[in-house]
């Protein structure tokens, strides 16, 4: 029996009947109510059993279990936290599926999608291959694509499921998915309410539901008949979960394709090494616009200067909308003493605070830990307190005293906190009510509106100066995304403060040259011809969780199928009030990796497979 959502390795209990595997069932664990799942039946073993508890009316479907058994062995959790992922099948009588799928292309108003000649190939070619990327250009038709398969799949009595990054990308998509495919096409995310959640999952469960679309989290719904996966901006790093279990919701989709024996479909502008060097790909170059797009690299460091502020104040009076992008959201990063160099931290994380001016507070981005802002250093008791690392709320104050007229709004997760204040702030610029976005990352999420033509983008060198391997690839990505959403209908200029023009201007025009070039620099040392996890050891005993992060790196390095590539101390020690140490493991193999970190396994570790993120 499998615990939901416990750590766990499965118990043993017992029934006075048979049970199938994957039904859910209410069983008690020292007096607390728990669920657990039947993941095997077996003789009645030599010590004592508890009783199961009452039979509920879900299951999870052999597939499910399949795939939650290989995420616990890959990703070293228990199975009782990956099946916890999934939602499960209902077991109450449905619907005969034949009568749901011709129910719904009856009720559905046709709308067709024409390809271009180059569309149509890549269509072929999508349909050719189990998993293939489709490499196509900002603008290129990539959803016209998806949806034309999509479309073949239904008409075999098949559902799809579209994998989208984050929920900052679903106004847009959703929109347009609906237009096509009406009442069949239904959304699935976190910020959705109870309610809107149980009529969601009642479509899934009755089979009315045909093409279900959201983040990571979609690809554990129970859709029965699914006939195609596709996983929209595939690069995009929110695929990734950051806490345990750490899967990848790419990588995932691509493991369900193949136990269901269905395609599945990768798409990017900027697609990832690691797909592009690993499985076939289509080459969608170009697209709808002609426009010119026009970079200008200016060397400074992330700030403000007179030059950004002249050309935000002309392309307004062009009658143009813009973008600013800032790495940093709240006010600014880090407040600091000018008399003694004192940074105030997050006293339960080894980070500088963040300044939020309007709640008056400094902010903590890891733990949420919140203060009143000081008045004088904590340190030497001096007024002299300064910031340091410009945030978006501080450049959207500034950029409203450039013109008392222009509209500026704050794009990032402080400010668009529900799915409705996003679709109203997206809907606000779309109507021209807003003539500035400053934000973070979410302003490269695909959003698609067509008088964008000036995009500022600051503090790319900071990403680009990362401690990470693939750091070159995420700041020439971020760059090319976040120009992309300029220029689609006049011509646009792209304002890049950094001091490595040289670099970006080699790649900006030819992606694919890139990932060559990139493939060739990690040869033998990164993925994807290597493989890396990570370990990571947090205690709120710092010396203790140090002890067992050495003990294990001792006996790591005594493996001969495996490399400790470095250990210690991790860039950010502490969090949430725990010390933290990490090892980083390289091989081959998946398999060696796994079976050696079995060796060293222990309640402090937390494992992290293919890791994207190292501090």
């Amino acid at each position: 029996m499998a615990l939901l959502g416990s750590p766990l390795e499965p118990l043993t209990y017992h029934s006075d009947f048979l049970l199938e595997m994957g039904m859910q069932v209410a069983l008690n664990l020292s007096k607390r109510e728990m669920k657990g799942v039947v993941i095997e039946n077996t003789q009645q073993p030599a010590f004592k059993t508890q009783p199961i508890g009452d039979l509920l009316p879900f299951y999870f479907s052999a597939s499910q279990i399949k795939m939650a058994q290989f995420m616990a062995e890959y990703y070293g959790c228990s199975l009782g936290e990956t099946i916890n992922l999934f939602v499960p099948y209902s077991v109450r009588p449905e619907p005969v599926e034949g009568f749901m799928v011709r129910q719904a292309h009856h009720e559905r108003v046709a709308i067709d999608v024409t390809l271009s000649s180059t569309q149509e190939e890549a269509l072929s070619f999508i349909r050719a291959h189990p998993v293939s990327l489709l490499f196509g250009d900002t603008g290129a038709g990539k959803s016209e694509i998806y949806m034309k398969r999509m479309d073949e799949i239904l008409s075999e009595g098949k559902r799809a499921l579209l994998l989208l990054p984050e929920i900052s990308l679903t106004p847009q998509m959703e929109e347009r998915f609906k237009h096509h495919f009406g009442e069949i096409f239904v959304l699935w995310h976190s910020k959705m309410t109870p309610k809107q959640k149980k009529i969601a999952l009642e479509k899934i469960y009755n089979g009315s539901a045909r093409i279900i679309a959201g983040p990571r989290s979609a690809l554990f719904l129970p859709i029965k008949d699914l006939g195609i996966i596709v996983v929209d901006e595939e690069h995009d790093e929110s695929y990734k979960s950051s806490s345990r279990p750490r899967y990848h919701a790419r990588d995932m989709a691509i493991y369900t394709g193949k136990i269901l024996t269905i395609p599945v479909v990768l798409g990017s502008a900027t697609p990832s090494l690691s797909s592009y060097a690993k499985y076939p790909y289509f080459r969608l170059r170009g697209g709808y616009y002609t426009s010119k797009r026009t970079f200008v690299f200016e060397p400074s460091v992330e700030a403000l200067t007179p030059s950004i502020d002249e050309a935000i104040v002309k392309n307004y009076h062009e009658n143009h909308q813009g973008i600013v992008f800032i790495p940093t959201r709240a006010n600014f990063k880090y407040m600091m003493c000018e008399s003694c160099g004192y940074t105030i931290e997050c006293p339960f994380c080894s980070v500088g605070m963040s300044l939020h001016r309007n709640a008056k507070a400094l902010k903590c981005h890891y733990c949420n830990y919140t203060e009143v802002l000081p008045r004088l250093c904590p340190k030497c008791q001096s007024s002299k307190l300064t910031n340091s690392r410009l945030g978006t709320a501080e450049a959207v104050e500034h950029m409203r005293t450039l013109s008392d007229e222009m509209k500026v709004a704050q794009f990032d997760r402080d400010m668009i906190t529900t799915q409705n204040k996003l679709i109203k702030t997206l809907k606000a610029f779309n109507n021209r009510e807003i003539d500035l976005l400053v934000g973070t990352q979410m302003l490269s999420k695909g959003h698609d509106y067509h008088d964008i033509t000036l995009a500022v983008v600051m503090g790319i060198d900071n990403l680009l100066a990362q401690a990470d391997y693939r750091s070159r690839e995420k700041a020439l990505s971020l760059l090319i995304q976040i120009a992309g959403r300029s220029g689609r209908k006049d011509d646009s200029t792209v304002i890049v403060q950094s001091f490595n023009e040289s670099f970006f201007r080699e790649y900006l025009d030819d992606y694919e040259l890139f990932l060559q070039s990139e493939l060739r620099l990690r040869e033998g040392k990164y993925p994807p011809s290597k493989k890396l996890a990570r370990l990571l050891y947090s205690h709120a005993n710092g010396l203790k969780a140090k002890e067992v992060m050495e003990e294990a790196s001792e006996q790591l390095s005594t493996i001969p199928t495996i490399e400790v590539v470095g250990y210690g101390a991790s860039p950010i020690e502490k969090i949430g009030g725990k010390y933290r140490f990490q090892i980083l493991l390289r091989s081959g193999k998946s398999t060696q990796l796994i079976r050696a970190i079995k060796s060293v396994k222990s309640p402090l570790c937390e494992i992290d497979m293919d890791p994207i993120e190292f501090t």
